[in-house]
């Protein structure tokens, strides 16, 4: 008897709300795939407790193309008796240094453009090439892309150029690949959920901006101070269930707050 599984991709797997999403994500009945630029000591011992069938790649998403190919190649070695769905998480990003666009190093810039917009692209692009063959095969399973996005690709902020231009990209991608998979038959479903303001590293790292170059840094910490942020593992919770709405990708640009 063959073993049936949902197959989920996941980006940003080793730390904060990505790293909490993986755990909860680790069930027998589930494959997941993790990519992020180190593996999880604890994510294969949480695997082998639950029976989970997990696989970590080690892979810098700033390699766009890389990446891409290595994921498109992948998928197309699988069975597809095997999947019930296939689903593609979107999760990593990256904050350069803080301040206004003229200060940010070009090649932190560039490194940030790349995995913040240029990476999703490159892996949305993969997976629907990769599993829109499956469906032209006969394969009819659910395929979904979820995009991690923010509230600061919707709402302008002084000293984050760099990322809330990644996120609105991100956004706004999500739309069009959306408009594209709707004219065919069988389409995935696509959604770029903002998931809410998080306790992670990148809160810290915006708590310790300079005051001079960041005049929104006492927002963040007042958000720490009054209690106001959501624990990584609540905030993967969240985004979890929204991908199992009945709904999903009837609004491709969403909020988990709405």
């Amino acid at each position: 008897m063959t073993t049936t599984r949902h197959l989920t991709i996941l980006t940003g797997a080793s730390r904060g709300m990505g790293l909490a999403m993986a755990r909860q994500l680790l069930t027998p009945d589930l494959q997941l795939l993790c990519i992020s630029r180190r593996a999880s000591d604890e994510l294969n011992e949480l695997a082998k407790k639950k029976g989970a069938a997990l696989t970590q790649w080690t892979q810098d998403l700033a390699d766009t193309g890389g990446a891409a190919a290595r994921l498109q190649a992948w998928l197309e070695t699988l069975d597809t008796k095997t999947l019930q769905s296939a689903t593609l998480i979107n999760n990593a990003g990256v904050i350069p240094r803080i301040g206004p666009l003229e200060d940010c190093p070009p090649e932190d810039l560039a490194n940030a453009l790349r995995v913040g917009l240029e990476a999703p692209m490159q892996l949305t692009a993969a997976f629907l090439r990769a599993t829109g063959a499956w469906v032209e095969k006969g394969w009819r399973g659910p395929r979904k892309v979820l995009n991690i996005s923010s509230g600061l690709g919707r709402n302008a902020m002084a000293a984050q150029a760099p990322y809330c231009a990644a996120k609105a990209g991100m956004d706004h991608f999500t739309r069009c690949s959306a408009l594209d998979e709707a004219r065919r038959e069988h389409g995935a479903r696509l959604v770029s959920l903002a998931p809410g303001v998080i306790d992670t590293d990148m809160q810290s790292q915006l708590r310790a901006g300079d005051p001079a170059a960041f005049p929104d840094r006492s927002r963040f910490v007042e958000l720490q101070r009054q209690g106001q942020l959501t624990s990584p593992d609540d905030a993967a919770t969240r985004v979890l269930a929204w991908l199992q709405r009945a709904d999903f990708g009837t609004q491709p640009v969403a909020d988990v707050r709405d």
